[in-house]
């Protein structure tokens, strides 16, 4: 397997839901260490790398941590955990999955039950599955078992599915959304190690809370301590080239097509510009998205932090968003890491956003 990939496979293993992004937020700061001036994290849960910290103008790459899951909300007196979901979550793909239980003396296995079809009556078939009629079974007797196995009210949990190799260049995962951007933003970092930029200085940041972050996450916090002059957003979008796609609402996006561009009101018109013509130069395939509200991601808790963040977001074609096995193009990591690269070392000294 190629080194990136290999990396790519270690982060997408690895277990971080929105709150508990630790453990894959070590291997993304152990790797930045190869090519960045500095990494650090923050009490947020945010890890950055840097390359040129004094320099301007500085841009923010930004691609969030973490992934939907599951935290252990009651334990019965017969050992079944109850649970919500971490995030947004169809519970439909959640029955019968196998999970894994972060609990303090690590990773408890885990299936998730419910009523077998031969004991529910007509009616109830037809119904769709909420998560409070789901439990986790740890193969315990007692609350008292599961307590001995290191489980407790309030721990999370994942679906264990990891990484896949497909057919071509196609990886299947959880964990794609968005540890994905996260990959994307210090493989850019890299790039710029290996050919910096004449003018310009950059943060890679791997953002924590992002699929609960009503309030910013740690997006929001990282902008802020960063004041950068420009930021780009990494994310993933729905791939519509599947059956049921519904291409008059999200547009046309294909695995293996590149990288996504938004087009809307949390991203800026020259940020956007500068991109779709650096795409054009470096001969990377772009498709357009619009977003005439909020995008969704890291940039709608970016683009107002302080007096204004010019932003721009990038996204990559995802098929089976919020599910165990989402998939992409490594393709398309690769072309948006190049994308992000050239926009930063295309920045001019005393470069302005301002439209006039």
């Amino acid at each position: 397997m190629d080194e990136r990939v290999e990396f790519l496979k270690r982060l997408l293993d690895e277990a971080g839901p929105s709150g508990f992004e630790v453990r894959p937020a070590r291997i993304w700061r152990e790797e930045a260490e190869r090519y960045a001036d500095r990494v650090w994290a923050d009490v947020h849960g945010n890890s950055f790398a840097v390359l040129g910290e004094d320099r301007r103008p500085r841009v923010m790459l930004a691609g969030h941590m973490d992934e939907i899951g599951l935290q252990i909300t009651h334990i019965d007196e017969n050992g079944f955990l109850y649970f919500d979901g971490i995030g947004g979550w169809d519970s439909q793909v959640l029955v019968g999955q196998r999970v894994r239980i972060l609990g303090r003396d690590g990773d408890v296995p885990g299936v998730i039950g419910k009523k077998p079809i031969h004991l529910m009556k007509p009616d109830e078939r037809k119904k769709v599955s909420e998560i409070r009629d789901l439990w986790v079974d740890l193969g315990a007797s007692s609350r008292d078992e599961v307590g001995e196995m290191g489980v407790r009210v309030g721990d999370a949990g994942v679906l264990a599915s990891g990484f896949q190799q497909l057919a071509g260049d196609r990886i299947a995962s959880r964990a794609i959304d968005n540890r994905v951007g996260a990959y994307v933003v210090l493989e850019a970092l890299r790039l710029l190690a290996e050919d910096p930029p004449a003018q310009a200085g950059v943060v890679a940041v791997a953002t924590s809370q992002e699929e609960i972050g009503f309030f910013g996450g740690g997006a929001r916090s990282s902008a802020f301590s960063l004041e950068p002059d420009a930021a780009l957003v990494v994310d993933v979008t729905f791939a519509t080239d599947v059956p049921d796609a519904s291409k008059k609402e999200v547009g046309e996006h294909e695995l293996g097509g590149g990288p996504v561009l938004t087009r809307g009101s949390a991203t800026h018109p020259l940020v956007m510009e500068r991109l779709m013509v650096t795409a054009e130069e470096e001969e990377i395939p772009v498709t357009l998205h619009a977003s005439p509200s909020a995008t969704r991601t890291d940039a709608d808790a970016i683009f107002l932090v302080r007096s204004g963040v010019p932003t721009g977001l990038v996204s990559i074609p995802n098929r089976y968003m919020h599910s165990p096995s989402e998939v992409v193009s490594v393709a398309d990591l690769e072309r948006a890491a190049r994308l992000l690269a050239a926009f930063v070392r295309g920045l001019e000294r005393g470069v302005s956003f301002v439209q006039e």
